[in-house]
């Protein structure tokens, strides 16, 4: 049981991760990512294929975050002037393009063979039969590390600025600020979030292969945001927290109700899921947390 619970809180730490990534392009900057797996693959093979060429596994994570930020940077140059529709369609159709020249080029990717052998981060430091724990410790110093800067940069002028693009970027624009300058540092800043989440999949489960990659992770990741409240990061690591709880904790229901097979408890599983969401929304419809403001739009909204 604790096996199993260490692997439930490192799937929390890199659904938290790519949660609060999400939150800073979606929740605090309004720029809709339907690629976010994409750039999550991304960042777990650049990780993977260095570690495996004999690279040190903190040097690989490292150039895999500066990889996949420069990628967001280069693609939100091309993508953000678009409107939210149409910026969710080209990033889904840069995630699964993507995602096919990986499965389908051999020569570098390895293909559908994938790529294993890939070595963790002081794998030799941790006791015998502590390796598990000693990455959950660092995934969840990752997390901890990536709250805490995302929560000061929400409170500070660079914050407010991200808000005032996605509420009015007209008046940004006014005001002589690039909103372009804006949006494409948020995108660079949450890639770089999405190449550290992605480097520690990679890492956590020593191969990787194209199946592991897909929608199904920025769904997650917009769950966590909406249940979470968007703009609001302790709520998105709470709902994180939440998500992954009801996904694994829900297996164990076959053992309590008999005669129920595998294909009916991955039906079962999605659908309470989707009901335990839609009741914490019905009560909570703002999510766990709500955006943090300045204390002076605090006051000011207090007086009206």
């Amino acid at each position: 049981m604790t096996v199993y619970l260490i692997a439930t809180l490192t799937l929390v730490a890199l659904a938290a991760l790519a949660g609060l990534a999400l939150n800073l392009q979606w929740g605090m900057g309004g720029l809709v990512n339907f690629g976010l797996f994409g750039f999550y693959m991304l960042g777990a093979y650049i990780a993977g294929l260095l570690t495996v060429q004999g690279l040190p596994p903190l040097v690989a994570l490292g150039v895999a975050m500066l990889g996949v930020a420069a990628l967001s940077a280069v693609s939100a140059l091309i993508s953000v002037r678009l409107s939210e529709d149409y910026l969710a369609i080209v990033t889904l159709g840069f995630a699964e393009c993507l995602r096919l020249v990986i499965s389908y080029e051999g020569w570098l990717t390895r293909g559908m063979l994938g790529v294993s052998g890939i070595e963790r981060p002081f794998q030799a430091w941790w006791p015998r039969g502590w390796g598990d724990t000693g990455f959950l410790l660092l995934a969840l110093l990752a997390v901890l590390i990536v709250y805490t800067v995302l929560q000061a940069l929400a409170r500070s002028p660079f914050g407010r600025l991200v808000r005032a693009t996605r509420d009015d970027p007209g008046v940004v624009e006014a005001l002589g600020k690039s909103v372009l300058a804006v949006r494409v540092r948020v995108f660079a800043i949450g890639g770089a979030i999405l190449g550290l989440a992605g480097s520690l999949h990679a890492f956590y489960y020593s191969y990787i292969d194209p199946t592991q990659f897909g929608p199904i992770i920025t769904a997650y990741a917009f769950m966590a945001v909406v249940v979470g409240g968007r703009g609001s990061n302790r709520g998105v690591v709470a709902s994180a927290f939440t998500l992954i709880f009801l996904l694994e904790g829900s297996r164990f229901l076959i053992d309590l109700v008999p005669g129920l097979g595998a294909s009916e408890l991955a039906a079962i599983r999605l659908f309470l899921v989707g009901v335990g969401l839609v009741v914490l929304l019905i009560f909570k419809p703002d999510g766990f947390g709500r955006e943090p403001r300045s204390a002076l739009a605090d006051k000011t909204s207090s007086r009206f």
